[in-house]
């Protein structure tokens, strides 16, 4: 390899933003961090042996590496993806409203990412949930209005960038308002521009003077300004530009199918940069599932890699670009360097969860004994692990878990659920109560057949069925614990008290 090609490769690593496979630095990973690799993104399936360890060897290789994590709170979780999340989610304090709350609830989540030595939180979700069908964002946001939205992200950046760590936005310009998983296929936001820029682009607004030191973007279409995704789209990105923003604009990542199955991982990367993004996440190798080969990392790091060294040699994409990109995540880079160790703060995540719950009807008094769950829950999705079984598990506390899909379900195994919630206290679980007609029949159908049942909500806050009805809007353990807490605490025979 010649000096120049050398010389470009790590202009180009500059920006890039892998993921990668295994608990350890691979060979592969280590030869690019010391060739100004701009860091890598932490996945659940990197944190199963010792992070901190993990993250040291990384910050050796390459100091000014960033490490960056999804560690949302609530539904989604990397830190805790074995046991559910401890931390509130956005749509937790988005039904307490209380700010001092949200700034803490950062300040924790940073602490416990700075803990595993990562740099980079990327959170919070700054989308406004207009469109309650949405299958990727729902209980991630902080709630449906504007107003509300803004000022918790502001106060998560805050509690986040006070330790000295980085947050990071997303998804820009709002993802909140589709009803199409980014990861599956193209959504569209098809809202006129007035009602974008009143109601979902005020949350970044809001974020950027915080102070956020990066914002995500969206592979959603805006046909209202043009027909390319925002993360390929030069127009949108100017526009974020033009509202003041000057940190460090990361693409969201590259494998998801928005990208990969229409412009390619190397073609979306090229187009990326030329749009004005900085930091190309590439994203987590192992979303193939079965089809994922033994060196999809590093396969899908040289895609991107190749590409724009490729696009720069040309002169299809200006030099100068690429390195006003590397400019931009150097200097996040050496700001959170220089950050000291993060000190712990009290912080109550039971509380938080407790006073977020939302009752509705007369919770029947169970007994701290094993509980029988009935989970209706849509099946698990790459952003949103909602169905996962530490959330029944927490509620069940020993007892028999039912699991279907209400999509699938047969007359048999409905009848059996309903004779097992006719046996002994039970919950019903769901999470789609006013975006999925197919669940809330079968909750109905059970409810109209065993009426000493309680429903457990995870999902957002809807229309209550009949019947007792616990909110937690969270598919998290600190929310099932609390849902639990409230049943047990529930005096015999006296009707629940909504409480904050």
């Amino acid at each position: 390899m010649t000096a120049h090609a050398d010389e470009l490769i790590r202009l180009v690593n500059g920006v890039l933003w892998p993921g990668f496979l295994g608990h350890v630095v691979p060979a592969w990973l280590e030869t690019e961090l010391e060739r100004n690799l701009a860091g890598v993104v932490y996945f659940a399936q990197n944190l199963g042996g010792d992070t901190a360890a993990l993250s040291a060897q990384i910050h050796a290789i390459a100091p000014s590496a960033l490490i960056g994590i999804d560690e949302e709170g609530g539904s989604v979780t990397r830190l805790e993806t074995p046991t559910g999340s401890t931390i509130p989610g956005a749509a937790q304090l988005g039904i307490l409203d209380d700010l001092d709350a949200t700034m803490a609830t950062g300040h924790e989540i940073a602490r416990r990412v700075d803990r595993i030595g990562a740099d980079v939180v990327i959170a919070p979700v700054a989308d406004v949930n207009t469109d309650p069908r949405n299958p990727v964002i729902g209980v991630r946001a902080f709630g449906a209005t504007s107003d509300l939205v803004s000022r918790h992200a502001a106060a998560l950046v805050r509690g986040i960038q006070q330790t000295g760590m980085a947050a990071c936005a997303k998804h820009y310009p709002g993802h909140g308002d589709t009803h199409t998983d980014s990861h599956d296929d193209l959504p569209r936001l098809t809202l006129e521009q007035g009602e974008i820029e009143a109601v979902h682009l005020p949350p970044f607004a809001a974020a950027a003077d915080a102070g956020v030191r990066a914002i995500m973007t969206a592979h959603i279409c805006v046909p209202a300004w043009g027909d390319e995704p925002a993360t390929l789209n030069p127009g949108m990105l100017a526009r974020l530009r033009a509202s003041g923003f000057d940190g460090v604009i990361i693409t969201d990542a590259l494998d998801m199918a928005a990208i990969r199955e229409t412009v390619g991982l190397g073609g979306g990367a090229v187009r990326a940069l030329a749009a004005g993004a900085d930091l190309l996440c590439i994203g987590n190798p192992t979303n193939p599932g079965a089809g994922m080969l033994p060196d999809q990392d590093e396969r899908d790091y040289l895609a991107v890699r190749d590409a724009v060294v490729a696009a720069v040699a040309a002169g299809k994409l200006p030099r100068a670009r690429v390195e006003e990109a590397s400019r931009r995540v150097a200097a996040m880079a050496d700001a959170v360097r220089s950050r000291t160790a993060v000190a712990d703060v009290p912080f109550d995540g039971d509380r938080i969860a407790d006073r977020a719950l939302l009752v509705s009807g007369d919770l029947p008094h169970f007994s701290d004994a094993p509980t029988t769950v009935i989970d209706l829950r849509r099946p698990s999705s790459l952003a949103v692990d909602s169905a996962a079984s530490h959330v029944a598990q927490a509620l069940a506390a020993g007892g028999e878990i039912i699991r279907f899909d209400p999509d699938t379900t047969t007359d048999d195994e409905l009848d059996a659920a309903i004779r097992a919630a006719t046996a002994g206290q039970t919950l019903l679980l769901v999470d789609r109560l006013d975006a999925d007609a197919l669940q809330r029949g079968v909750l109905d159908r059970i409810r109209s057949d065993a009426r000493g049942t309680v429903t457990v909500n995870v999902g957002l806050p809807a229309d209550a069925p009949d019947g007792p009805v616990i909110t937690s809007a969270a598919a998290s353990l600190l929310a099932a614990r609390a849902a639990r807490r409230a049943l047990v605490a529930a005096p015999k025979n006296q009707p629940a008290v909504r409480e904050n």
